[in-house]
């Protein structure tokens, strides 16, 4: 049973009522924009049953704050935003399907600087009502307001806004921003060609082969194919690395484009996704894209502090050797926090996890 008792139910308290407030928030809400904007293009232009702004329970995503984590010092100035894509054929943006990308956006509302964490769909974790599976069940459970509890209940984050998209294709985007700069590999050819044509089929159109190795120029069935790749070393750790890879690229191209041609891709967005956001808070801000920049990016758990294992009838799961020892390299990944202590309730759930996981990764 959950510790998080009457402390972790508070409502949020209100913490931007000045006018600089007010300003960091136009800033957060550029970078809202240009992320959406990316991992839109990552995640598809679909037909979809709910879209646009949605308002999330904030009672309910307030008590999923563990206890002190609002008043870390450390975490000040940091907006952080949930990035989820969920591979829905039939347009369930809101649940009923799992979210198979989860990325954390953090912003650093001084520098501008974005830092971005892929938590890896398959990881065992508290699914934010003490029953523990891998992780992107919470969004088939309990759409992205369970998401973002599972977020911050086993991470001691603060998530309070999100946006959604589901799964298609990214090939109209990039060929209108011209293509992407990626690097690709001899491993990688087969299977990108082999999804081109898979889709291509599906869509009705022509594709280029790629059949050179190294930094080339990709079209957007290109890059597409490229996001799906995970039958190479890595497996999904590194398909998810290649997500955040082509995210960056598409970023990078992003920041040439004219306001005018991002207000017609924002437009577009809005009508392609489930979000807390409002659209007209930001389609006025689109001035300062060039100011911000994706700095690092990683995943969840981190590479020397996981393993894998099957859990019995809930299969192959990303093992965090110790839950609360990845938290701390989470928050010093984001916040440049060396010597950041986890709370009781992660504490809670690190020791549940690693008394589930012992006889898979051992003591």
């Amino acid at each position: 049973m959950s510790k998080r008792g009457a402390d972790g139910r508070r409502r949020r308290r209100g913490r931007k009522n000045t006018k600089k407030a007010f300003i960091i928030l136009g800033v957060e809400v550029v970078v809202l924009l240009i992320l959406l904007f990316v991992v839109w293009t990552l995640f598809g232009r679909m037909k979809v049953d709910k879209v646009g702004k949605i308002n999330l329970d904030e009672e309910v995503i307030a008590s999923s704050v563990n206890s002190g984590v609002e008043e870390n010092e450390e975490m000040t100035g940091y907006r952080n935003i949930a990035l989820f894509g969920v591979d829905s054929r039939e347009g369930e943006l809101d649940k009923k399907t799992r979210s198979d990308t989860i990325i954390i956006a953090s912003i650093n509302n001084e520098t501008n600087e974005v830092k971005l964490v892929s938590v890896y769909r398959d990881t065992y974790l508290n699914l934010s009502n003490d029953s523990y599976n891998k992780c992107n069940t919470a969004y088939a459970t309990g759409g992205p307001e369970q998401a973002i509890s599972m977020l911050n209940m086993n991470l001691d984050m603060d998530i309070t806004d999100f946006v959604t998209i589901g799964f298609g294709g990214l090939t109209d985007v990039v060929n209108e921003l011209g293509g992407v700069q990626i690097n690709v590999e001899e491993s990688e050819i087969t299977h990108l060609n082999n999804y081109q044509s898979t889709m291509a089929e599906e869509l009705g159109m022509k594709y280029t082969p790629v059949t050179e190795v190294g930094l080339q120029t990709l079209d957007g069935l290109q890059a597409t194919a490229y996001c799906r790749i995970r039958y190479t070393a890595g497996d999904d750790f590194r398909r998810a690395e290649r997500q955040r890879t082509v995210l960056m690229a598409i970023l990078d191209k992003a920041k040439t484009a004219s306001p005018s041609e991002l207000e017609n891709i924002a437009g577009k967005v809005f009508g392609e996704t489930y979000t807390s956001f409002d659209l007209q808070d930001i389609i006025g801000l689109l001035g300062n894209v060039t100011k911000y920049n994706v700095v690092a990016n990683d995943g969840f758990p981190t590479a020397d502090m996981r393993t894998t294992g099957t859990m019995g009838k809930k299969g192959s799961c990303v093992l965090p050797v110790t839950l609360a020892s990845n938290v701390q390299w989470l928050h010093n990944f984001l916040f440049d926090d060396t010597e950041y202590e986890v709370s009781s309730s992660v504490q809670e759930y690190s020791s549940k996890i690693a008394a589930d996981v012992s006889e898979y990764i051992g003591e």
